[in-house]
């Protein structure tokens, strides 16, 4: 997805504090990690992104891991262990959801 895609001429965002948002952004993850129970097949399904689409946006903003590392990184784990720890099989109707929610970001 186009980092700019949500980007505003004007918006009161892109005046936020450099430091406040990175503290807002390490809130999230560490809120993200804490809730294993939030799927991210859930997360797509009602706000469009997840953890994945978390480690995207760090590089996209110029993080120099591999997608791996950047995972590992808004896991607090490797990938692999997440979702052998915590990931549950996305049902039907979670995937209809994402699906749906997906076509709401463009």
């Amino acid at each position: 997805m186009d980092t700019n895609a949500f980007a505003h001429s004007g918006d009161e965002l892109d005046r936020l504090d450099d430091a406040a948002a990175a503290a807002a952004f390490r809130r999230l993850v560490r809120h993200l990690r804490h809730r294993h129970d939030a799927q991210n097949i859930e997360l797509m399904g009602l706000a469009g992104f997840c953890r994945n689409c978390l480690a995207d946006w760090i590089r996209e903003a110029g993080f120099e891991g591999d997608r791996d590392s950047a995972r590992a990184l808004i896991h607090g784990m490797p990938m692999a262990e997440w979702k052998e720890r915590y990931q549950r099989e996305a049902t039907p109707e979670q995937i209809a959801a994402m699906e749906a929610s997906i076509e709401k970001n463009s």
